[in-house]
């Protein structure tokens, strides 16, 4: 992902990226899975997957977007409105395999969406919050962050993109 502007030298955006990583592997493996025509797996790589998103949309949306929404308006509520999007179709299988015929196409529609999502994040939000944003500002999105968690692991090594 981005590493040209510094921003991850910001550690509330080395980990936003972070996990932007570990959805991006599992979008590969749902990808995987959708050619195999397994739907139960995709159903629970879209579980995994929701189980990231869930704090680090919390950090966004609590700390991040906050802080941004009066320079970029219109950004973030379309940003907001994707994740929005992305968790109805990740909701459909959070107690088991969607029976809905239809799931397994929507689900592919939605990670495209997702995938573009991450994109803007990384080439747009992250870097224009690096240049908006003063310390205090960081300190608050860091509060969130310890309350909404993680599941990163301790390694970044390990959310690297394969």
């Amino acid at each position: 992902m981005c590493e040209y502007c510094g921003c991850q030298s910001v550690t509330a955006i080395d980990e936003l990226t972070r996990e932007h990583d570990m959805v991006v592997n599992m979008i590969g493996d749902v990808r995987g899975a959708h050619a195999a025509g397994d739907v139960s797996r995709m159903a629970e790589l879209a579980r995994r997957i929701a189980a990231v998103l869930s704090p680090h949309t919390e950090v966004e949306e609590q700390g991040l977007f906050p802080l941004l929404a009066d320079e970029f308006p219109d950004h973030v509520v379309a940003l907001e409105a994707e994740h929005r999007r992305i968790e109805s179709v990740l909701a459909a299988a959070s107690t088991g395999t969607p029976t809905d015929p239809g799931w397994p196409r929507q689900l592919m529609e939605t990670l495209d969406v997702l995938r573009d999502h991450i994109l803007k994040e990384q080439d747009g939000v992250f870097p224009a919050a690096l240049t908006t944003l003063g310390a205090a500002d960081w300190d608050s999105v860091d509060a969130v962050r310890a309350r909404a968690g993680s599941l990163l692991p301790a390694d970044p090594a390990s959310t690297a993109p394969r």
